[in-house]
């Protein structure tokens, strides 16, 4: 799982810029309608070992040093089974363009795709094609 702050700056960004279907986060209720709709389901993780020092000599204390938290975000942008993939690509597209290449805050965005070199998935009623954006915070 990603720090604190960088889910509340991804998260905060998501919600006031991205109103073309529901979003739902990691642990979040959502009951799913009757006849299937497209959402979008947003996971955060940091790298293992990711939060690392970066910095040495900075200062008597070890918050003087610069420290770096480094992560992925993966947003699974959901669609009805047998709907294609073109709007999910779609959609994975616009998100991507919310972060690629933005400073925001403490949070730097970097490399994205959809997909990752891996096929779209089936669940249940639903299927997921995955845009990935890798994002680092210095503190």
């Amino acid at each position: 799982m990603s720090s604190v702050v960088a889910f509340d700056t991804i998260s905060q960004r998501l919600t006031a810029s991205w109103t073309t279907t529901d979003l739902v986060f990691e642990n979040d209720p959502y009951d799913l309608p009757g006849t299937p709709a497209a959402f979008v389901y947003v996971e955060m993780w940091g790298i293992p070992g990711g939060f690392d020092q970066e910095s040495i000599g900075g200062g008597a204390d070890r918050d003087d040093n610069l420290w770096r938290e480094c992560g992925t975000l993966d947003i699974h942008v959901m669609v009805p089974n047998g709907t294609g993939s073109r709007d999910a690509r779609v959609k994975a597209d616009a998100l991507i363009d919310l972060f690629r290449g933005f400073e925001i805050g403490d949070v730097t965005f970097l490399e994205a795709s959809v997909g990752e070199g891996k096929p779209g998935r089936q669940f249940a009623n639903y299927w997921a094609m995955t845009a990935s954006i890798s994002w680092r915070r210095d503190q």
